[in-house]
């Protein structure tokens, strides 16, 4: 996982766990815009892949300074990132630069130099989009969640056309060719808002402007990495468990191959009965510790077989291979086609898959949780009852 994925991961988290939920513009969704912005310019600016990296990094992490609220957000930003890269042994230089293009994007400040432009560009794309309306009344909506300040239909389409005519600027030439005639055309649509008559405001309206508000925001790109990165943890997770049930296995492998070659042949001497009963012991621990190491790693694959009545259904999960293997490649490419037309069963897939994933996680760790107490008492066990054998000979 390179340093721009660990971002994204670092990111979504941080987010997740932190961010109040009324930042509904200044989230993860709108960061994401600003990655794939930063993206676009990237290839249209001709930026090499190190500076690339620098300013993906930057995007990334320019609003994580909003989970303490959002004045000065920029610079808690670049504290923010600082940390994150040096836990990252991320260069020193580098780091600077990363901190610069976040504070760049404070939009008091004057972009300079090429970095600088890009990412501020990116961060301001919004106002190209086709979607700008919408975008903006979730700027609107946070600011009266946050009590900053509330704007009536009038108030809101003068303050667009202040900050279109006034308060904005693009700063790159592929943003002046490209972006530039769409933010103009979102100008327009303000205007012809403006010089229409504000409608009654009245409770129903108020519902449905709710309503869609809840519905401005297109979820798809966040429920996609919700899934990449909650898997990616799941199987994290999976290989530490099996990670540490291996240590178990060789522990216990090379307690039991100690006691067979050196102490067990040593057994039969009169002199040392006083040791049977204590080898005894610590070999019955190991014995068992190894079978519950060996439970919580053990594979299991189910029939591997499904019908196309499964599949009209929506019965089987196509992404786990236990379910496809012994299908023939048409069936299983059929399967697939038709899964991908409908979006509904390919995400309860996704949703099947990841609840699986966490029984096998559950019954690996309840193992493992087992196997650990019992070498652990074991060993406990086996250190008394030697010290009592060497006490009573």
């Amino acid at each position: 996982m390179n340093i721009v994925q660990k971002a994204e991961n670092f990111m979504f988290l941080l987010f997740k766990d932190n961010l109040s939920s009324e930042y509904i513009y200044h989230n993860f969704n709108h960061t994401l815009r600003v990655v794939n912005s930063v993206g676009v310019l990237i290839e249209g600016e001709k930026v090499d892949a190190e500076e690339a990296e620098l300013l993906l990094i930057a995007s990334w992490f320019h609003d994580s300074g909003y989970i303490e609220g959002g004045e000065n957000h920029e610079k808690r930003s670049a504290v923010i990132a600082e940390k994150f890269l040096k836990e990252n042994n991320y260069p020193e230089e580098k780091i600077q630069i990363v901190k610069n293009l976040i504070l760049a994007t404070e939009l008091c400040n004057t972009p300079e130099g090429h970095l600088e432009k890009i990412i501020r560009d990116a961060d301001c794309s919004h106002f190209a989009s086709p979607d700008y309306l919408n975008l903006s009344e979730l700027l609107r909506q946070e600011w009266k969640n946050l009590g900053i300040k509330e704007f009536s239909d009038t108030e809101w389409a003068t303050e667009n056309q202040r900050i279109f005519t006034a308060g904005h600027r693009f700063f790159t030439d592929f943003a002046k060719k490209n972006w530039q005639p769409l933010k103009d055309a979102n100008y327009c649509s303000i205007q012809n808002k403006s010089n229409a008559k504000e409608k009654k405001k009245n409770k129903t309206k108020d519902i449905l402007n709710q309503k869609k508000l809840e519905r401005i925001d297109n979820p798809e790109r966040g429920i996609d990495t919700v899934f990449r990165v909650t898997l990616n943890n799941h199987t994290q997770l999976s290989q530490i468990a099996d990670s540490k049930a291996n240590i178990l296995l060789s522990v216990n492998a090379i307690i039991i191959s100690i006691a067979l070659s050196t102490l067990i042949p040593k057994l039969d001497s009169p002199s040392n009965a006083h040791l049977v009963l204590p080898t005894f012991i610590m070999l019955v621990f190991s014995v068992t510790s190894i079978v519950f190491a060996i439970l919580s790693t053990r594979p299991k694959v189910t029939s591997g077989v499904f019908t196309r009545k499964d599949i009209e259904e929506q019965k089987i999960n196509l992404l786990f291979f236990g379910n496809f293997y012994k299908m023939p490649i048409d069936e299983y490419q059929w399967a697939m086609n038709e899964m991908m037309k409908d979006r509904e069963y390919l995400y309860n897939s996704m949703i099947k898959d990841l609840y699986f994933l966490g029984l096998v996680l559950n019954k690996k760790y309840k193992l493992l949780r087992i196997t650990y107490n019992i070498f652990m008492f074991g060993i406990i066990i086996s250190f008394l009852a030697f010290v009592y054998a060497f006490k009573n000979v």
